[in-house]
This record gives C-alpha cells, structure tokens and sequence, in this order.
C-alpha cells in the first residue's frame, strides 16, 4: 500500500554528536553552544598532557660551558706578555673540553664559541710572542755599553798614536785590566789576567786534561754585580772570550776543565749583589800576550775587548 507525500511533513530530530539529546551542547566550563568556545582548555584524547615549553627546552650542555670559560680566561692571559705561559696552558684545555663537549647531550653554541676563542687565542699568542721578542732584541741593541776606568790606568806614552786614534775599548785599543764595564743590569771587572795557568789548572782537579799541543791554560778573574731591578733576581749571563792576533777567537766552553776559585754562573743575584770567581781558557802559547778579552756584561750588551797585560 503507498503513502501519501507530505510536503509539510518533517523527519523527526536524531540526536548527533554535537548536540546530545536533552538539549544543546553545554561545555563543561559553563558556556552554552554548539561548539566549544575557543581558547577553552582541551585534553587530547589518548595523549597524555605535558609540561608545555618547560618540558620542551633544550637540556643545557655543563662541558660546553666550561671550555667557554676557560676559552675567554685563556684569551686574556694570552693578550698579556708576563701571563703569556699561562694562556698557552689553558687555551688547549679549553679546545680539547670543547671538542668533547660536542660528543655530548645538549646544546652546541657555547661548545662552537670556546672552540673559536681557543684557537684565536692561541694565534694572539703567537703574535704577542713574537713582539716580545722583536722587543727584545730592539732593546738589546740599543743596550749601551759603558766603561769606568781602572783607580790606576796607566798613561799612554806620546809617541803611542796608533792606539791614541782608536776607539777606546776596540781592539786596537782595548781597555786596561780593571776598568768596569757596564750595561743596563750588570757590572763586570775583569780583575787579573793570568796567561800561563797551566800549572794551577791541572793541579786544581785530578779530572782537568793536559792542554793540546802548542797550548796552555789561562785564567781570567772577574767580578760581576748585578744592578738590575728583577724582583727575583738574575743569573750571570756574562760572555768571556780570547781573541788572538790573527783573529781566532777561543772561549772555556769546548775544554769544561774547573779553574781555580770556579766563576758559579749558576748563581742568582740580587740588587748590589756581586760574585767574583776565575774562568780557564785554553789558549795558543805563540804570542799569547798579544790577543785580547773580548767579554760582554749580559747577553744582549754589545762586546767590547780588554787587554790581557
């Protein structure tokens, strides 16, 4: 049997998921609709909730922080010349912690900036290094070298005018035994000049060699004082050699025999602070009394000579 169309007829209402029977939609914090109102807090289903951004911040990295640390400390020492050694030790230290800090949880920028800073220290370094030391020998030469003459100098003879027209301490016209020389932090007097000491050498340790053939020991006795103003004190860096008249120049470093009353070059010596000793030297018998001493109060001072008579 059919029905009849009704075109004022309506379905009846089905509930849907947005509006459950009994009435439109309430939201569990109080509004009324058909849809929840926006900003409202939502739980998502099956998800636990999280800590939100607390939750999602990046977990810091200790290593990283730390050769930054010593990366900046590093650098400064390495910008000032009397700390220099101490930011060569610690700028290593931090580019080694920088490299392991990379094999590490956590974030990477302090790790990338200590390891720049360690090895642009490291080349500051260098560079501070090197104007040291062209400073150094700047200062080295224009270490002047000045001479107080002997209490009693012996006075040249008129007829003497070679020696009168030369520079005195050349070697042409060296200086007389006694006279002071000195330089900007040191006093040295060569005190007496024994040539023929062959005798006093060997007898002074069982261990001195017989001088070669056509050889002989001499021994030149010094006074050295240190007049500088090192808070620590210096070492004796004083240079003494034999020059001969042909040019040939001999020093006591190829022999290492002890001289009688040994020159302690090992001591430390303070402000005033004088040390007196002898050193041998093996010279050629010929001619002997015509070389000279060539010595220097330190080793930056210029070299000047000293008659051996």
């Amino acid at each position: 049997m059919s029905q009849n169309f009704d075109p004022n007829s309506r379905p009846p209402e089905y509930p849907t998921h947005s509006q459950p029977q009994g009435g439109p939609y309430q939201h569990p914090g109080g509004n009324s609709g058909g849809y929840p109102q926006y900003g409202a807090p939502t739980v998502a289903r099956g998800y636990p909730e999280t800590g939100g951004a607390s939750a999602r911040k990046r977990q810091k990295n200790v290593m990283g922080i730390i050769a930054f640390a010593v990366a900046i400390i590093g650098f400064i020492f390495a910008c000032v010349p009397g700390a220099l050694i101490v930011g060569w030790i610690l700028l290593p230290i931090a580019f080694l912690l920088s490299v392991i800090s990379f094999f590490l949880k956590g974030a990477k920028g302090f790790s990338i900036a200590a390891l720049i800073i360690s090895v642009v220290g490291t080349i500051v370094g260098i560079l501070v290094f090197f104007f040291v030391v062209a400073s150094s020998f700047d200062e080295a030469s224009s270490d002047d070298v000045s001479a107080e003459p002997a209490a009693q100098e012996a006075v040249a003879e008129s007829g003497d005018e070679d020696n009168g027209s030369a520079d005195e301490g050349t070697r042409d016209n060296p200086y007389s035994i006694g006279t002071t020389i000195s330089s900007d932090d040191w006093e040295m007097t060569v005190t007496d000049v024994t040539l023929d000491a062959t005798d006093e050498v060997l007898a002074e340790n069982e261990f001195n060699e017989q001088p070669d053939a056509g050889n002989q020991y001499m021994l030149v006795d010094v006074d050295i004082t240190y007049t500088g103003e090192e808070p620590d004190g210096e070492m004796p860096m004083a240079t003494i050699e034999y020059v001969t008249a042909g040019g040939n120049t001999f020093d006591g470093l190829d022999d290492m025999v002890v001289a009688p009353n040994e020159l302690d070059s090992l001591e430390t010596l303070y402000n005033g602070a004088t040390t007196s000793g002898s050193i041998a030297i093996q010279i050629p018998t010929e001619d002997a009394d015509a070389g000279v001493l060539a010595i220097s109060p330190d080793m930056f001072a210029d070299k000047v000579y000293v008659s051996v008579k």
